[in-house]
This record gives C-alpha cells, sequence and structure tokens, in this order.
C-alpha cells in the first residue's frame, strides 16, 4: 500500500528555502518537500527564482512556431530525427488501439553537439536539438530549459535530503540527462465535452516540472478520485515519476494524472527530469527490505525509450517492421503510479 492520501487539494511549497545559506532551512523545506511526494505525489512549488519573462519569451515563440502551416511544422518531423526531436503532430502520439491524443507539440532536451560520442554510437535520446527556421525560437527554448533545468537539480538533492539519504545520491547521477522538454498546444475546440484528452499515466522519468497555461490537468488521490490541478500565478507544478517509485519502492508513487479535455487553447510545457541514460535504477538499500515488494533493476534511459516507442506511432512502425527492438528487460505501460496500485489492491 502506498501512503497516498485521499488529498482533495494541491500544497503549494514556497522552494526558496532550498537557496538559503542556512543548512537547517534547506532541510526544513526538503522535508515539506518530502512529505508531499508521500501523501500527495504533486505540488506546487514558488520561489524558484526564474524571471516570469523567460516564460513569456518562450510562449510568445512558441505560439508563433504552432501557428505555422502544418507543411512548414512538418519539417522538423520527429520521425526524421535520430535522438527524438521535434514536432510531434496531432494523431503522432497516443497508445496503439486509442483515438490519439488531440495535440501538437515539439520535443527538445539536452542540445549536444552533432559529434557527441553518445550520439554518434547511436544513443536514441541523446544528441542535438531540431530547431526551426524562426528567429528567436531557440535562443528562447534554451534559456527557459536552463533555467528550469537548475532548478530540478535542487529538487533532486531536497528529494535525496527528504529521504535521509547521502544529499549527492540522485545528483551524481544527473550529469548528462535525457530531460526532456516538450512544447505542447491543445488547439481551441468548441466542440470539446468534459471528457479525457490524455488518459491516465505516470511520467517515466524521476519528476516533472510543469506550467501550464489553462485548466484541464486532474491527479488520482489516495480514495480513486480525481482532482483538479488548475494553473497557479508564478508556481510550477511538480509531480513524482516512474523512477523515484523504484528508488524509494513506492515510498513516493509515481503520480497518475490524465488531461481533461477543454474548450479553449492550451499550452503546456513540461520538463521530465531525468538522470544519466545509463544509470542503474532500483530501490535504495533502507526501502529493500524483504518484507517490501520485489521490483526490476531499470535503466533510466532504457525505460525512457521503451516507455516513449510504446507511445509514438512512428517508433511503433519501427519495431512492428523489426528495425526497431526494445531493450531487453522492457516494461509494458501502465506499470507505475497510484492507477496501477489501485489494480493490484
Amino acid at each position: 500500500m502506498s501512503g497516498i492520501t485521499s488529498f482533495t487539494s494541491v500544497p503549494v511549497i514556497d522552494i526558496g528555502g532550498l537557496y538559503s545559506p542556512e543548512r537547517a532551512e534547506q532541510e526544513r523545506v526538503a522535508a515539506e518537500i518530502g512529505r508531499a511526494a508521500a501523501e500527495v505525489g504533486f505540488f506546487y512549488i514558488s520561489g524558484t527564482g526564474i524571471d516570469e519573462s523567460l516564460f513569456d519569451a518562450m510562449l510568445a515563440a512558441v505560439k508563433e512556431f504552432f501557428a505555422l502551416p502544418v507543411e512548414e511544422k512538418m519539417r522538423n518531423y520527429i520521425g526524421l530525427s535520430s535522438c527524438h526531436r521535434g514536432y510531434v503532430p496531432i494523431g503522432e502520439e497516443g497508445l496503439e488501439g486509442t483515438v490519439p491524443d488531440l495535440k501538437e507539440a515539439f520535443d527538445t532536451a539536452l542540445d549536444l553537439p552533432v559529434d557527441d560520442p553518445d550520439y554518434l554510437c547511436g544513443n536514441p535520446m541523446l544528441g542535438p536539438n531540431a530547431w526551426p527556421e524562426l528567429a528567436g525560437f531557440a535562443p528562447a527554448v534554451t534559456a527557459y530549459y536552463q533555467a528550469l533545468l537548475a532548478v530540478g537539480q535542487r529538487l533532486l538533492w531536497a528529494f535525496a535530503v527528504a529521504l535521509g539519504e547521502d544529499p549527492e545520491v540522485f545528483s551524481r547521477h544527473a550529469t548528462k540527462t535525457p530531460s526532456q522538454l516538450r512544447l505542447i498546444h491543445y488547439p481551441y475546440n468548441p466542440d470539446a465535452k468534459d471528457s479525457i484528452g490524455i488518459g491516465a499515466h505516470t511520467d517515466y522519468e524521476c519528476f516533472t516540472l510543469l506550467k501550464p497555461t489553462a485548466p484541464g490537468l486532474e491527479v488520482l488521490n489516495g480514495a480513486g478520485e480525481w482532482i483538479d490541478v488548475p494553473p497557479v500565478d508564478g508556481a510550477f507544478v511538480v509531480n513524482i515519476g516512474d523512477l523515484l517509485e523504484l528508488w524509494t519502492n513506492g515510498a513516493f508513487v509515481a503520480t497518475s494524472h490524465r488531461v481533461r479535455k477543454v474548450a479553449e487553447e492550451r499550452y503546456s510545457f513540461p520538463l521530465f527530469f531525468n538522470v544519466d541514460y545509463y544509470t542503474e535504477v532500483k530501490p535504495l538499500p533502507q526501502f529493500a527490505t524483504p518484507e517490501a515488494k520485489s521490483r526490476p533493476t531499470l535503466r533510466a534511459g532504457e525505460h525512457l525509450f521503451a516507455q516513449t516507442a510504446q507511445t509514438f506511432a512512428y517508433l511503433r512502425q519501427r519495431i512492428e517492421t523489426g528495425e526497431l527492438v526494445l531493450p531487453d528487460g522492457s516494461l509494458g505501460l501502465g506499470q507505475f503510479g497510484q492507477q496501477a496500485l489501485q489494480e493490484v489492491d
């Protein structure tokens, strides 16, 4: 059983204290983060120090890109990339056998040079970004990505402290991460009904930092109820992902969430904070007790790639033709999170 409660709202945590020179203040905030991770799995953070102008500049650039004709956007189609970067058209993404998600996106990550050794070796998630020929787009997205990535590094430290671990137990594995920043656009849909836009799922990495422009996000509580997580001015949404659930053997549960269809146009910018591609993730010793659930060891990047490959049409086609083979030990979708636990219970 997880510790996720029957919460009806998501807490807001001011993380300014993580940047305090006083260790006691840092630990106080880390403890607050730890409680939210264990009891809710979702929380807002304020006090990040990120200048709002960085978000505004990125949003303006993204709006300009998504307003382009489809054929123009398809010049950067993600299926043309060898490291999963670029434009995701409507209908590309969704679970096999289900209605594709009604959204478009542009996927970015750590922008590595073309002579990077991991990229040259064929790593499927590390390499250069695919940038559109749009003045200001790449600088605006990169500046926002780097600022948010720095906040993610501090949160990773805080999670370790909250667990009573060596503060660097996770951070030492976050040096060259396949952490993705997705730029997502939900078009205006006057015919939208109160139904599911993106089905229930967990995120494949350690945790997610999200800033949306409109409501629609919902999270599953311990009683099996869906709770609204609306935008909060000046704050980011944080939710626990698969890898922190595995590292803590369920003390932190990857949060099952979904997006409800809304009529208004919506932009959403999740940064999926990961650790290095070949990091082996398994329950930490304090959680690997004889009576604890047995969980398989995963490699962080391989888990990300396997889950991604089962979600994107262009990758599923490559699996079907034998061009692409999933890593050994790859899990099917839906193996983590509150929903998976409730199905077992």
